[in-house]
């Protein structure tokens, strides 16, 4: 008899079984994934040209949902989280930047928890040392929207705004294929 086995554990509990944790291998995960989690970042590669970042899994699934709707797919699930700061927001475009079928990124933020001016501080900063060199555009909603938009108006770099997630699809899908 011949049997095989794979198991999984939820990372939010590896503090319990540290003896665990000395059985990880690395070698066995995704660089990229792996690169995710030292920033607590969400991330998982898929086939498409569009990168996406986002904060929440729900909508995360709209967002790539409607670039698929738009004639595009998606190049990640990436989610940032509730709390996302200059390092973060640099480390997410660090991950989508290294693949390079990527050809546009779409930011989707909701700022509930998150403060969209504090999102935009980070977007400006991360597009400024990554050198961006991708149509980026983003689409922010929630506490301190307008200081946000304001920031990423005044910021001299090439970001396309957008006013809801139909517009930010339909944008992202026309500014890469513009760049084509």
């Amino acid at each position: 008899m011949v049997l095989d086995a794979k198991v999984a554990f939820d990372g939010n509990a590896m503090f319990r079984h540290k003896d665990l944790i000395e059985l990880r291998d690395t070698t066995e995960e995704d660089a990229m994934e792996l690169e995710a989690s030292k920033y607590d970042l969400a991330y998982i590669k898929l086939d498409g040209d569009i990168g996406c970042m986002v904060n929440g899994a729900g909508l995360a699934m709209a967002t790539m949902d409607i670039i698929k709707l738009n004639g595009m797919f998606p190049a990640n699930f990436l989610d940032v989280g509730g709390g996302a700061n200059k390092e973060k927001v640099t480390a997410a475009f660090k991950i989508i930047l290294a693949d390079p079928a990527v050809k546009g990124i779409l930011v989707n933020i909701f700022g509930g928890i998150m403060k969209c001016d504090i999102i935009a501080e980070g977007i400006v900063a991360a597009a400024k040392e990554v050198n961006l060199s991708v149509p980026l555009v983003v689409r922010l909603e929630g506490t301190n929207v307008q200081a946000g938009k304001d920031i990423l108006a005044n910021s001299g770099l090439a970001i396309v705004p957008a006013n809801d997630l139909g517009d930010a699809a339909k944008k992202i899908v026309a500014e890469v294929q513009k760049a084509a």
